[in-house]
């Protein structure tokens, strides 16, 4: 690095404080480049800045005139800068902002005064009033009582919500993973929730702008299934873990057939929550959109519902238990539909033509 930067030993020197050395090395790079190339302008610099640690400002000054000469405009505005504080005129103190220390010999002399006039001035002192008629001093109770119900509120207020997981079915072998926190808009955000979004945005998922006030909505981007699943598994380790609660690990398991009509999609989900006790006024659940209620085969110990206003499902977890589900779903596609209804159609024009044959018509011509 030395070998690339002839001032990084010096470099050192300064910033150790040792600007005796940092001259030595600097004085025999002088002859090497002179004071009009950066080089020599950096150089010059370096040793005005050790003169003015040795307080030899005559120096200082001589060197940040010698970087006037140099082509970069940039050094030559430090050295301007240094130099007009190196020649600024010494402004004079006044008398009265300094502070005399008498000689060691007349400091007993100085405290005997001083203890005279402070015993001085405790004499003149009036005596003090009276204490007012009071009885003894009691703990404030109800202060107390009402902080300590206030601050019940705000810990019930705060933990109270919704913490929704969302899976969207964006087509064949797609999955996009969401997450929606809501809490009302009076009540303030918790650290676990602040943890949570912090982990999410981290992992890709993006804040929606369509977001309110007490919700916030993050998504990810669409990905295929497998990644989708795994992304999914490790959000929900995260919120265990900034809860401070250790569970199983999530288990998804995702199947899915393409018989070219359409896809056969089926999505096993379990989830282990009974080492998390249950929170009062908390609500977790994991929302499936699109899809069918008739798709679900199985759901476990809370039944799945429907969402209003969509075409999801959401699958309301409970804390302190094992929850299982199970889904099986048609994903049609237009293409094979298309292709298919093309198929039937020559089937049955196939099918005319030969009954058309067998009557005694013969084939069909054109018109003449």
């Amino acid at each position: 690095m030395e070998a690339e930067d002839p001032c990084a030993g010096a470099r050192r020197c300064l910033e150790r404080g040792d600007y005796g050395q940092a001259l030595g090395a600097l004085e025999p790079l002088v002859s090497s480049f002179p004071p009009a190339t950066p080089e020599g302008a950096q150089i010059q610099l370096l040793m005005a800045t050790a003169w003015m640690g040795q307080g030899n400002a005559v120096r200082a000054i001589a060197c940040c005139r010698q970087v006037k000469r140099c082509s970069d405009a940039t050094l030559r505005a430090q050295a301007k800068d240094l130099l007009e504080v190196l020649e600024a005129p010494a402004l004079e103190r006044p008398r009265r902002w300094s502070i005399t220390l008498p000689e060691l010999g007349e400091a007993e002399s100085v405290t005997g005064r001083l203890q005279q006039v402070a015993r001085s001035r405790r004499a003149q002192r009036p005596p003090p009033p009276p204490a007012p008629p009071v009885g003894p001093t009691r703990a404030p109770l109800g202060f107390a009582a009402l902080v300590l119900v206030l601050l019940l509120l705000s810990l019930l207020l705060g933990g109270c919500g919704s913490v929704r997981a969302e899976l969207h079915f964006q087509g064949p072998g797609r999955l996009q993973v969401g997450q929606r926190l809501e809490r009302g808009s009076t009540a303030v955000v918790t650290p676990w929730e602040r943890g949570v979004l912090q982990a999410l945005q981290q992992a890709g998922l993006r804040p929606d702008g369509a977001s309110e006030p007490g919700h916030d909505h993050v998504l990810g981007a669409t990905m295929p299934a497998a990644q989708a699943l795994e992304l999914l598994a490790a959000n929900l380790e995260d919120a265990a873990r900034l809860a401070g609660v250790e569970l199983p690990v999530p288990q998804l398991r995702w199947q899915e057939r393409n018989w070219l009509l359409g896809v056969q999609q089926r999505l096993s989900v379990a989830v282990d929550l009974r080492g998390a006790d249950p929170v009062p006024g908390a609500d977790f659940s994991l929302d499936l959109e699109p899809l069918r209620l008739a798709a679900i085969r199985r759901a476990g110990p809370e039944s799945v519902q429907t969402i209003p206003g969509t075409r999801g499902v959401r699958w309301p977890l409970r804390l302190g238990a094992e929850n299982r589900l199970e889904l099986s779903c048609w994903r049609w596609s237009p293409l094979g539909l298309g292709a298919g209804l093309i198929l039937l159609a020559l089937g049955l024009v196939a099918a005319l033509s030969r009954l058309r044959q067998q009557l005694g018509f013969g084939l069909p011509q054109l018109p003449a």
